[in-house]
């Protein structure tokens, strides 16, 4: 196997002074434990920052030779840059951003400031250490400008990347003034990873709507790259925590435990202290179920586990006061004489203190407001060995999607925790059985390791799919061999695209008239007998005519609804209503109003709305609108609504130029056949055209067509060289 260089924001080994002398102890947070399998079980090396400030120490290289020898590289940052980067912009902007708690958000200059520069550090380093066939996998939201820097500076790199929060909706990114270097930071990778398919298609959404780029099944094609965004839902170490029962050391804080707290039934929740784990209303709706529910006064305890987390930050040194005073609140107006509703322990406890509690928790209460994944959810279930406990998740995190035999609650409704956890604690074991069962098998297939192996297998993947994509270039050498396969054939059919194939697209597109130079190779290719040239455009028939009607040529206007066969007169394809119209003129005037420099075109069986010389933002905004508004209202008409190249139209259902090519591939045995196309309206001729033909699509992208050529220029050359006959 490769090497893998895993980069993320901390390294598996974290060092404090303790005393005068350093410790070197392993890191507890998820990424550190869920990657430690595939760490210590692969050849990788870590690159990461080490808990401390490295600059102007005297031992520094003594840590440093200390971590190299663990297979770890350091990133050294400035006190500064760790204050504005990981304090500052991480935990203050992007993070409450990303978990939708946006009035939490600060845009400061200077914290973005500091994380391109982190960024850039953590570049070096990585570009430093990095070997010509090493796999790059870089972690999380406080690296998400270095795929990028990566990318510019080992462009052969195979790179992945997978965020380990929410993607956020478009409408919440967009309040993030760096969203666009965000997403083109993102975009240096070839494989970009989320937890679940909504967080793939909400990073998807923003790309196309931010940048331009042509996004399509998961792949967004920019430039001459495909990058791919995917869902991989991390797993846990499945054994480690199915095995802890057995486990000596665990079976003594199991016991340690059960004598503290008694015959209870125990209600578990682990949190990290953060606002999005949604502590206080869990609280609140603990409080309320016991005022409901007198029958479990002095049977029940809630065992309320938070783990310190970005004490320096102020809305969370708010939150801890705010539990603080919850739970003291709740213990005084609850609590008996020897029972104390809530056990709160506020601390990080050792792996099988906390796996412990996992084993002897009837119910799980996780009800985060938002959560990437919540992997306690997935290690509560694994301890289950007998199969008896309930586990009660919001279905607001990751792991809820996995997961649809828990109890899933709407976190912001006391209602349903209260009621999920009245069928919690009445649930038959037989019912608790077959649902942890059930929840075990998938966990256990799906864990940590494999979710590993398939990121990285779909990261190789996507590699080969971009070799065979640049395999797929029509290189002179394939143009020779088309040449001289259609200089002896004896029927030559050549389908031929306008607009991006034959001339660039144009911000004025009635003023992309053909050159003399291309006529004068269409004329040529024309006036020859063993050969039939059609033009296929979008165009309408009137500007086709103008400028090609005195070419020994036949046409297809507006996508295939008109056909002209050379010499003859113009004809629809099939008998088509255009009554539709006065239903949707008025719909795409309001979005031209909407919309400056956009502007409508009205052919005979379609309208097209225009807007390549309007705002590009706002553009696709008010594009991806009205797609979804035409949609809604297109239902129960004959016509389809279609996106283009910085277009969108709406036509008659069940016309295209693939359905008007077969006119002519019907109608005699070419022995040789070419389609030239740019665009998703020529995919359905390539689609139509026999094995033997050849076909190439006009720019870089996923295409039906079996080659790609760079542009229009080159594809006049092409043409040129075939009328030469060289």
């Amino acid at each position: 196997m490769r090497r893998i260089i895993i980069v993320a924001n901390r390294l598996p080994i974290t060092i404090e002074e303790k005393k005068g002398a350093w410790h070197f102890e392993p890191s507890v947070g998820g990424l550190a434990t869920g990657l430690r399998p595939l760490y210590e079980s692969s050849d990788c090396v870590w690159v990461g920052w080490p808990g401390i400030s490295l600059k102007r120490r005297k031992n520094e290289e003594e840590i440093t030779a200390r971590l190299l020898a663990e297979r770890c590289y350091p990133v050294s940052l400035s006190q500064q840059d760790i204050d504005a980067f990981y304090h500052g912009i991480c935990n203050r902007t992007i993070w409450p951003l990303f978990h939708y708690f946006s009035l939490y958000a600060e845009y400061r200059k200077d914290y973005w400031q500091a994380y391109e520069r982190v960024n850039s550090a953590y570049a070096e380093v990585v570009a430093s250490i990095a070997r010509p066939k090493d796999i790059i996998w870089i972690h999380d939201y406080h690296l998400m400008l270095l795929p990028r820097l990566l990318r510019e500076r080992l462009p052969k790199a195979d790179i992945g990347f997978f965020l380990h929060i929410p993607f956020p909706s478009f409408e919440v990114f967009r309040l993030l003034p760096w969203r666009e270097d965000v997403l083109e930071g993102l975009l240096g990778a070839d494989l970009i990873g989320f937890h679940t398919y909504d967080y793939a298609g909400h990073f998807l959404d923003s790309v196309h709507r931010f940048l331009g780029y042509e996004v399509g099944m998961g792949q967004i094609t920019k430039g001459e790259r495909i990058v791919r965004a995917d869902a991989f839902p991390m797993g846990i170490h499945y054994e480690r925590f199915s095995n802890v029962v057995w486990d000596e050391r665990a079976e003594i804080e199991i016991k340690r435990f059960r004598k503290k707290l008694g015959d209870f039934q125990i209600i578990l929740s682990v949190d990290r202290l953060d606002y999005t784990k949604g502590i206080p209303e869990r609280l609140e709706a603990f409080s309320t179920f016991l005022e409901r529910n007198p029958q479990y006064l002095r049977k029940v305890v809630f065992v309320l586990l938070v783990v310190p987390s970005r004490t320096k930050v102020d809305h969370y040194m708010q939150l801890k006061r705010q539990v603080d005073g919850l739970v003291g609140e709740i213990n005084g107006k609850h609590g008996t004489i020897g029972w104390v509703p809530i056990w709160y322990l506020y601390r990080a406890l050792p792996f099988h203190s906390f796996a412990a509690l996992y084993a002897l928790a009837d119910v799980a209460l996780l009800t985060p407001l938002r959560d990437g994944m919540n992997l306690v959810a997935k290690e509560y279930v694994a301890t289950k060995a007998d199969g008896r406990g309930v586990l009660i998740l919001s279905e607001t995190t990751g792991a809820a999607q996995e997961l649809g035999e828990a109890i899933t609650i709407n976190a912001n409704s006391q209602e349903e925790i209260v009621r999920a956890l009245e069928q919690a604690l009445a649930m038959p074991d037989q019912e608790q059985v077959e649902r942890n069962r059930t929840m075990q098998k998938r966990l256990k297939r799906y864990d940590v390791t494999h979710w590993a192996h398939e990121f990285l297998d779909r990261l190789h993947q996507t590699r080969k799919l971009q070799r065979e994509m640049k395999a797929k270039t029509l290189t002179y050498r394939l143009q020779r061999k088309l040449i001289d396969e259609f200089r002896d054939s004896r029927r030559a059919l050549l389908l031929l695209d306008y607009d991006g194939t034959l001339v660039p697209l144009s911000a004025k597109p009635a003023e992309t008239k053909p050159g003399s130079k291309l006529m004068g190779v269409l004329q040529k290719l024309a006036e020859n007998p063993r050969n039939e040239v059609v033009l296929m455009s979008g165009r309408d028939k009137g500007s086709l005519d103008r400028w090609f009607g005195d070419l020994d040529v036949s046409l297809v206007a507006e996508h295939g609804v008109w056909l002209k066969e050379k010499g003859g007169q113009w004809e629809a394809i099939e008998t088509l209503s255009s009554d539709w119209k006065k239903e949707i003129v008025p719909i795409l005037e309001s979005w031209v109003d909407r919309t400056p420099r956009s502007h409508i075109e009205e052919k005979e069986f379609s309208l097209v709305w225009h807007y390549r010389k309007a705002n590009p933002r706002l553009s696709e905004l008010r594009a991806r609108e009205l797609i979804n508004n035409l949609s809604n209202i297109t239902a129960n008409l004959d016509v389809q609504v279609l996106e283009g190249s910085k277009v969108v139209e709406v036509k008659n259902a069940g016309i295209n130029k693939g359905r008007a090519a077969v006119r002519w591939l019907s109608r005699e045995d070419w022995d040789f056949v070419l389609a030239l196309g740019n665009d998703w309206t020529d995919e359905d001729t390539f689609r139509v055209i026999p094995p033997t033909a050849w076909s190439a699509k006009v720019g870089f992208g996923a295409s039906s067509a079996k080659y790609g050529i760079d542009s229009p220029i080159q594809a006049n050359s092409l043409l040129n060289r075939m009328a030469q006959g060289r």
